[in-house]
């Protein structure tokens, strides 16, 4: 990513308080009966923390990686205040040289900074991260969200559908994917009925 994108999220996470809330994202914390205490996990473009966070709080063993300092900075005091330990590294996953089969658990919540461009590379990441039998959590805006405008990219290209979805982890032993529209409320970055598509699947 760009120094424009550095500054613009730097910018967006200068504000006090936490932009996406304290609390983990609704979808990741429905997973947890699929959550192991030991396990390895990787949260991509984890901001300020709060889903890594949970996973800490889980037993797992948690790398969180981000592009902006002032994010992780929110990152570290959050593990501080809920007693838990969590490795944070600052990373451009767009261009990071993944880890190979590294990980229980890949959990990437609203990663959708990416362009068109640079998603294959990402995904491609998320898979190599894994290792055989892991598991991946990702939800994410479907191009609907561009009408509720709650929170996401304001470029549909950034958005996902099932069929993009289907065509970038057809790999894998299983993958369950779910559309739906509902109302979350994620600090105020997030807030309001949204179109929104998960993804559950295993290596």
């Amino acid at each position: 990513m760009s120094n424009s994108d550095l500054a613009h999220w730097q910018a967006r996470f200068t504000a006090p308080g936490y932009l996406f809330g304290m609390q983990p994202n609704a979808f990741l914390k429905s997973q947890t009966p699929l959550l192991r205490k030991g396990q390895t996990a990787l949260c991509v473009g984890d901001g300020e923390g709060r889903n890594g966070v949970f996973l800490a709080e889980q037993g797992l063993d948690v790398l969180s990686v981000d592009f902006s300092p002032l994010a992780q900075d929110k990152a570290r005091s959050l593990a501080k205040l809920r007693k838990v330990s969590m490795r944070v590294e600052q990373e451009d996953v767009t261009a990071w040289e993944w880890p190979k089969e590294k990980f229980d658990v890949v959990a990437a919540i609203f990663v959708q900074f990416a362009t068109p461009e640079q998603r294959p590379r990402m995904f491609a990441g998320m898979k190599q991260a894994l290792k055989r039998g892991g598991l991946l959590l990702m939800q994410g805006y479907r191009p609907k969200q561009l009408d509720y405008k709650t929170g996401g990219p304001k470029n549909a290209e950034q958005l996902y559908t099932r069929e993009m979805l289907e065509r970038a982890f057809a790999d894998f032993a299983t993958l369950d994917i779910k559309e739906h529209d509902s109302v979350i409320t994620e600090g105020t970055g997030h807030v309001g009925m949204s179109a929104l598509i998960d993804l559950v699947g295993r290596k």
